[in-house]
């Protein structure tokens, strides 16, 4: 495809996604409150054990409109998940023909559960996380903690872990298309377990290196999973190759 239908195609899959998550930000809308409560709970749960006053506060006039808007937004991302999922494979594959578009059946049915896997990873590791902040208020103190700050703060975490965990699809797919190959991959494999390990310290929000660990370790296992794949890909590519160029 020359560059301006790229271009138009990228608009098109941005657009198509985009409606995507407005939907999903409709239903989120009709779901803000118990979700909002589920998003305090770790908040309070930790106030609770640690017998301190911790509580949520909005401060501007209009904070609580603009957060039901940012968590419906929030909601929209992940229930559109298989659907914007799908416009990404749609767009790095245009030129695949129809027989081969039907491996977008399997992209999607392993990039929603990895995405959705990832997520739940990052809820798992926020009542720790708040534990721990919490557990630095003086006793007899408040801590009155800004909605906006803390709600984005969560929904950041959750989002940045779906998307850690999609990354070794994307690269199966761009080897599939024959664009990078698995020793490409396996070559910067070095590089690829440290950028892993730097975001998991980044993004785990605990200072012990044992939830690091814990985090960095499924990211690495599913980078040379994706790895393995692409290797496996790539013989099958090579002996077709070799079988043409022997006839």
């Amino acid at each position: 495809m020359p560059l301006l239908a790229h271009l138009r195609e990228l608009r098109k899959r941005v657009v198509l996604a985009v409606l995507g998550i407005v939907v999903g930000a409709v239903a989120g809308w009709f779901c803000f409150e118990p979700v909002f409560e589920a998003l305090q709970r770790p908040l309070l749960d930790a106030a609770a054990v640690a017998g301190k006053d911790v509580r949520l506060n909005f401060t501007a006039l209009a904070g609580a409109l603009d957060m039901q808007i940012k968590v419906s937004l929030f909601l929209g991302v992940l229930l559109s998940s298989p659907w914007w999922l799908y416009q990404l494979w749609a767009f790095v594959t245009p030129g695949l023909t129809r027989k081969e578009r039907r491996h977008a059946v399997g992209f999607l049915a392993a990039a929603v559960p990895l995405f959705a896997a990832g997520a739940y990873l990052a809820w798992l590791l926020l009542p720790r996380a708040v534990t721990l902040l919490t557990d630095f208020v003086p006793t007899g103190a408040s801590n009155i903690v800004d909605a906006q700050t803390y709600l984005s703060f969560v929904m950041r975490l959750i989002l940045a872990f779906g998307l850690a965990f999609v990354l070794p699809v994307l690269m199966v797919a761009l080897s599939y298309l024959g664009l990078v190959r698995a020793r490409t991959w396996l070559a910067g494999w070095r590089w690829a377990v440290f950028v892993i390990f730097l975001f998991a310290a980044v993004m785990t929000p605990t200072p012990d290196a044992f939830t690091m660990i814990l985090v960095a370790i499924p990211m690495c296992v599913l980078y040379f999973a994706a790895v393995g794949v692409a290797a496996l890909r790539d013989r099958r590519a090579d002996r077709a190759q070799a079988e043409r160029l022997a006839a």
